[in-house]
C-alpha cells in the first residue's frame, strides 16, 4: 500500500535477524494503496512483502493474520505469513505492527479476459468454503452502521447534484436487510489490484486487512464491481457471466441469493463510493499516497440502476 512510514536499510537489517529469510538484497517502497505501508523485501532467500500497519494496533491483527494462514494451509492461493524465530507473525519495526508475507507468483492485470474472471470467481468459492471452519469472527466495520455514520460528513464537501445521489442510494440500503443470506468470512475487498495472476490462473489474494464477517453474495458484488467493470461504470456481460459461472462451479447461489443481488450490486459499489468520498476529502498524511477516485463507484451505482439484465 502507500509508504507513510520510510524504512530503510539500516532499519531493516536488525528486523531481519529476528527471521530465518536469509540477508537482504533489495528494499523498495510499494506506491499503491491508501491504507499501510509496504515494501518487497528481496533476501537471499527470496521475494516478500514487508508491511506496516498505520491505523490497526498488534491486538487488533490476529483475525486477519491467522485467517491468512488457514487459508494457505487450505490450499486457497494467498499471501502466507511468515513466523519469527519466536513463532509470532506480528512484529514491530520503526514503532509499527509489522508483518512479512511470501510474495506470490503472477502479476496485477488491468484488463482481465473472461477466463480470467472465471478463475478469480471459482478460487474467490473455494476461500468461502475453506473459511468455514476458520474460528475468528470480525463483524463488517465498514458496513451500513458505518457508511450512515461516515456520509454526512461528507454531503456538504459534495456537489448537490452527486449528494442527492448518495442519499438516495443510502435510503435504498435501509429499506433492505440481507441478514438471511448464506454468511462466513468474506475478503471484502477483492480489486484487481489485490489479486495476481500468474498466466491465465490465480497466483495469489493480498491485502486481506479488511476481511471480515459478512454476506457472501455480498463479497461476490464487491469482486464482480471491479473485475467485470468498464470506463463508464457499466458491467461487461461477458466477464460477468463468467465470473459468476467460475464461482458457481464451486458454491451455486441459493433463489434468495439471486433475488437480492442487484441491491447487493449496488450495497457493494456504495461502500467504496463512500470510503473513496472520505479519502478524497480528508486524505491521511503520508510520504507516498495514492487515492482512488470516487466518481467511479457513482457511475456503477449509476449504471446498475439502469440496468435489467443482472447477470445470474
Amino acid at each position: 500500500m502507500s509508504v507513510f512510514t520510510t524504512v530503510t536499510v539500516e532499519d531493516l537489517g536488525p528486523f531481519l535477524k529476528r527471521y530465518s529469510i536469509g540477508s537482504l538484497l533489495e528494499l523498495k517502497g510499494i506506491a499503491a494503496g491508501i491504507t499501510n505501508t509496504n515494501y518487497f523485501v528481496t533476501t537471499t532467500h527470496g521475494r516478500y512483502v514487508l508491511t506496516l500497519f498505520e491505523t490497526l494496533a498488534a491486538d487488533e491483527l490476529p483475525f486477519y493474520v491467522n485467517l491468512m494462514a488457514h487459508l494457505a494451509h487450505h490450499g486457497i492461493a494467498v499471501a502466507a505469513p511468515i513466523a519469527n524465530l519466536e513463532d509470532q507473525y506480528v512484529d514491530e519495526l520503526n514503532g509499527r505492527p509489522t508483518l512479512l508475507v511470501q510474495c506470490v507468483p503472477g502479476t496485477v492485470v488491468d484488463e482481465p479476459s473472461a477466463l480470467q474472471c472465471a478463475e478469480v470467481g471459482e478460487m474467490l468459492a473455494q476461500m468461502h468454503l475453506a473459511a468455514r471452519s476458520y474460528q475468528g469472527q470480525m463483524p463488517n466495520p465498514r458496513g451500513p452502521k458505518w457508511w450512515n455514520a461516515t456520509a454526512p460528513q461528507l454531503f456538504e464537501l459534495m456537489g448537490t447534484d452527486e449528494a442527492e445521489q448518495l442519499r438516495s442510494e443510502l435510503a435504498l440500503q435501509a429499506e433492505h436487510c440481507f441478514d438471511h443470506l448464506p454468511q462466513g468470512v468474506i475478503h471484502a475487498d477483492l480489486f484487481r489490484d489485490n489479486v495476481l495472476l500468474n498466466g491465465d490462473h490465480v497466483g495469489g489474494f493480498i491485502d486481506f486487512y479488511y476481511a471480515c464477517n459478512d454476506v457472501l453474495a455480498y463479497d461476490l458484488a464487491i469482486t464482480l464491481n471491479d473485475w467485470c467493470v468498464t470506463e463508464s461504470g457499466d458491467i461487461d456481460s461477458l466477464r460477468a457471466k463468467a465470473l459468476l459461472h467460475g464461482y458457481q462451479t464451486v458454491r451455486p447461489l441459493g433463489l434468495d441469493e439471486i433475488a437480492a443481488w442487484p441491491v447487493l450490486l449496488r450495497a457493494a459499489a456504495l461502500r467504496f463510493w463512500v470510503s473513496r468520498l472520505y479519502d478524497f476529502y480528508k486524505p491521511a498524511a503520508g510520504e507516498i499516497t495514492y487515492a482512488k477516485d470516487p466518481g467511479h463507484c457513482q457511475r456503477v451505482i449509476s449504471a446498475h440502476a439502469q440496468r435489467q439484465d443482472f447477470y445470474v
